[in-house]
């Protein structure tokens, strides 16, 4: 490709820096820019620099200075009738500047050296003779600022601070004094000028400032350009013009630094490097068809938890607008999901922080139902009656419902509560779980199958989970020793026909991403890895790996159940309306030949030996009934299997951070696995 320059003649005019207008300037300092930008057409891989760690530059800002104190005596020869003493002024400041600070380090130091303006006027007084006099220094200093540099979040924002050596370059001072009003006919004294006496000739103070880091280049650039916009305090310590007199100055500065500096060519520094202390593998894992698909029954504690000290419903419930309403469905929970859950049982969390929601919609669907809300506060009936009020506030306002169906009451206990009489231990955690507004109805239409009273749960909410590729199906790059050898480190993945994808810069040694991310659709495919790292000294280092990757496939077998029973605080028999839902609900959902699977589980309250076997005799219970049921239908052909894994964190199914996830904790859950056909 050529280029075209056209020349066009103009009279020939006398070049002076006058004629270096703001135009002028702009032109040349875009097109300067220019010359960084690189030419994407032209290109057939993307060239790659590391950030530089020296960087050359200059600085520039606005002084604001503040006087304080006082000066009288300005030399031998000459003394004014009058002391001044507060006073301002704004002055320059111009250095180069010189900047180290390693890549991968929040660290680094700094080097301004330049002219320093301490220029201000003192606030005018009146002498003697009520005349008006005033006061104005040129004082200014070359500077040498060395300074530490601090990123605490290892981003463009930084904070630096050191000594101040300053060297005093100019002294002079100006002394007006003026006519008395009350005679403007009064000729006016002719300006005193001279240099101060007594002027120290060296300053030595400090400096604190922050300033944030503005790349104007890409990495795709080996000059890298950056413009920093920063301010700093430079307190009166030590910043006394004078030997003599209280005269001191406080400045504060504002400027912008911009600073150059050059980086290291990746692909070209990897020959350099062969023998980084790093091992790259990657595992691609063969990836056979997902496990079976478990759909859910889960059961909706009738209970709304309230914190210690508010009678407000707490913000990790999902509250609904009124505009909101009509988009919720129950069926669709995940798009009303709270904030700030944890990957655990975090679709069931979800469940149950939506319980206001899923009861304001039944409610509506269900024009004759009715509840009672019961609030249950250490602080009083009254605190418990607040509490419940609030939970029908938010269903009578969103919802709409008529508040003639909503009945309210306050108590100081549960009618169930986990605090016992006598009971000594861990009484914060069971408080917790007592301070509540239960929800109580006689509708079925709200209720869990077979089952009233103050503790029947809500009827369950189905959640049918969605099949997503498990962790371990991912495509995991190993970069063993990365952690001490890099400061970063990338992916380039090519597949057959040379198309390259990028993942990263990582700084950890172990990476897992989705097949799905680098296949896409694609069933399988052979793939080139190569690894790029930037070593802790800015130096590169590169490895290459073959690997074929298979894409995960959802389950295609037959859908397992789960159901779970909770259980009240310390008791492990399940009661009599629990064992009606197990007889008659769970047990005819058992296909021939199938497994049961049985698990128990405590919440962290107690002791541990005793939650271990509180959870084994909850799961034999249900076992029991279940077991019992078939018998009596004849059957004999199910496989149990039953566990009671105590307060085991590791194995439970949910936190223990609330009281809502440890009561969801003291369960038995079962899983009904078909027979593989």
């Amino acid at each position: 490709m050529k280029s075209k320059t056209k020349y066009t003649e103009k009279p020939c005019v006398a070049w002076s820096p006058n004629h270096l207008n703001i135009k002028s300037v702009a032109i040349i300092a875009l097109s300067w820019l220019s010359f960084q930008t690189p030419l994407q057409a032209q290109e057939t891989q993307a060239v790659k620099y590391a950030k530089p760690s020296w960087y050359f530059g200059v600085a520039g800002g606005a002084n604001s200075n503040f006087y304080r104190g006082s000066t009288n005596q300005l030399n031998s020869g000459f003394t004014p009738p009058a002391t001044f003493h507060d006073g301002d002024g704004v002055g320059l400041f111009i250095a180069p500047l010189l900047e180290y600070r390693p890549a991968d380090s929040r660290w680094g130091v700094m080097l301004q050296a330049g002219y320093d303006s301490r220029k201000g006027s003192f606030d005018q007084v009146l002498t003697d003779c009520d005349c008006p006099a005033d006061l104005s220094t040129d004082l200014s200093y070359i500077t040498v600022e060395p300074s530490v540099r601090f990123a605490p979040f290892k981003s463009n924002f930084y904070l630096y601070g050191g000594p101040r050596l300053a060297f005093n370059l100019d002294k002079s001072f100006e002394y007006q004094l003026g006519i008395n009003p009350a005679f403007p006919d009064q000729e006016a004294s002719p300006a005193v000028t001279g240099d101060f006496s007594d002027i120290e000739k060296t300053i030595l103070s400090m400096q604190i400032g922050a300033g944030y880091d503005i790349p104007l280049s890409s990495d795709s650039n080996k000059t890298q350009f950056v413009l920093s916009p920063f301010v700093s305090f430079q307190p009166y310590f030590g910043q006394n013009p004078r030997s003599t007199e209280t005269w001191n100055n406080t400045t504060v500065r504002a400027g912008v630094a911009l600073k150059f500096g050059q980086g290291l060519n990746v692909q070209e520094a990897t020959d350099l490097l062969q023998d980084r202390e790093v091992q790259f593998s990657v595992n691609s894992p063969s990836n056979v068809p997902g496990e079976r698909r478990m759909t859910e029954i889960f059961p909706l504690r009738n209970y709304v938890f309230f914190n210690e000290g508010s009678t407000e419903i707490p913000n990790r419930y999902v509250l609904l607008t009124k505009n909101q309403v009509k988009d919720f469905k129950e069926d669709q929970l995940e798009v009303f999901a709270p904030k700030n859950l944890s990957d655990r049982s975090k679709r069931q969390m979800t469940v149950y922080y939506n319980v206001l929601n899923i009861l304001g919609d039944r409610m509506q669907k269900n024009p004759s139902a009715t509840i009672t809300l019961v609030g249950s506060s250490n602080n009083g009936n009254t605190d418990g009656l607040t509490m419940a009020e609030s939970v029908k506030t938010y269903l009578v306002n969103i919802f709409a419902i008529n508040a003639a169906r909503i009945t309210t009451k306050g108590q100081d206990k549960p009618n169930i509560p986990s605090e016992q009489p006598g009971g000594t231990q861990e009484l914060v955690l069971l408080r917790e779980g007592d301070r509540r507004v239960s929800i109580e109805s006689n509708s079925p239409d709200l209720l869990m199958e077979f089952q009233s009273g103050p503790d029947a749960p809500l009827k369950p909410v189905q959640i049918i989970a969605l099949q997503e590729a498990p962790v371990e199906s991912y495509v995991t790059f190993n970069n063993k020793g990365a952690g001490e050898a890099l400061s970063s480190w990338s992916l380039q993945i090519a597949d057959e026909k040379g198309k390259v994808q990028s993942f990263g810069p990582y700084t950890q040694e172990e990476v897992k991403i989705p097949g799905k991310s680098i296949l896409g659709n694609r069933p399988e495919g052979d793939y080139k890895v190569k690894m790029i790292g930037q070593t802790k000294s800015g130096k590169i280092v590169e490895k290459e790996t073959p690997v074929h990757m298979v894409l995960w496939t959802p389950a295609k077998m037959e859908e397992g159940m789960r159901y779970s029973i909770i259980y009240e605080f310390n008791t492990s028999k399940a009661i009599t309306m629990y064992e009606k839902y197990l007889t008659e609900v769970v047990t005819p959902k058992i296909p021939v030949g199938a497994t049961v699977i049985i698990k128990g589980h405590t919440d962290i309250i107690g002791e541990e030996v005793y939650n271990q076997d509180l959870s084994l005799a909850r799961a034999n219970d249900v076992k029991k009934i279940i077991q019992n049921s078939l018998t009596k239908a004849g059957r004999n052909d199910v496989k149990f299997e039953v566990s009671g894994y105590g307060e085991n964190e590791n194995k439970s199914p949910f936190e223990n951070k609330t009281p809502e996830e440890r009561f969801y904790n003291r369960t038995v859950i079962i899983d009904i696995i078909p027979a593989t056909k």
